[in-house]
């Protein structure tokens, strides 16, 4: 087995720390990114096949095209979040794939600021708090790396995939009423 169909095979093997880098992950860190990025793809598959298909249903908001842009978006942002935080970091592949990941996010971010916009009224959630989070730690992480700071670097995208992607995931697939919730558990 060559050595990059191993790590893809198997990205959470043990694989050498570099000395005084902050490039890879703690094993319990790890652990969590694994499951966190698992749990969340697993529920989005179902949840997606069971939409889609009619088994679970029918939700209003499938029709909302911020809401379509939004799912579009961040679904392929959390396997692909998992893996980036997992494979091995600096190489050609990480980056193009964390500049498609960045990219992911923040169109996610932006589509959610228009969720829930199709009367005249403002509508503002408090999930949306995690919009400017999202935004912020984007702009900082791209820029941490364009300098360099690999420490800051990954401090703003742990920052981007356990705050901004897992929170609002967790509440998507969790709080009543939600169409992901709908879709998983109706």
């Amino acid at each position: 087995m060559t050595e990059l169909a191993r790590r893809l095979a198997f990205p959470l093997a043990a694989s050498p720390r570099r000395a005084g880098t902050a490039q890879d992950l703690a094993p319990r860190l790890r652990w969590l990114v694994a499951c966190i990025a698992a749990g969340l793809s697993v529920a989005a598959i179902v949840a997606l096949f069971r939409g889609l298909s009619g088994i679970a249903p029918h939700h209003p908001n499938v029709r909302e095209i911020a809401i379509v842009i939004h799912i579009a978006t961040v679904l392929p942002a959390i396997p692909l979040g998992g893996w980036l935080l997992l494979w091995r970091k600096g190489g050609s592949l990480h980056k193009a794939f964390g500049r498609v990941w960045v990219g992911l996010m923040v169109t996610t971010a932006l589509a959610a600021m228009f969720i829930g916009q199709g009367g005249a009224a403002l509508h503002v959630s408090p999930i949306q708090v995690f919009v400017p989070l999202t935004l912020i730690a984007s702009w900082k992480l791209v820029s941490a790396a364009r300098k360099g700071d690999m420490k800051t670097h990954r401090k703003e995208v742990l920052i981007l995939f356990l705050g901004a992607l897992t929170i609002p995931g967790l509440v998507a697939f969790l709080m009543p009423g939600r169409m992901m919730q709908v879709w998983l558990f109706g």
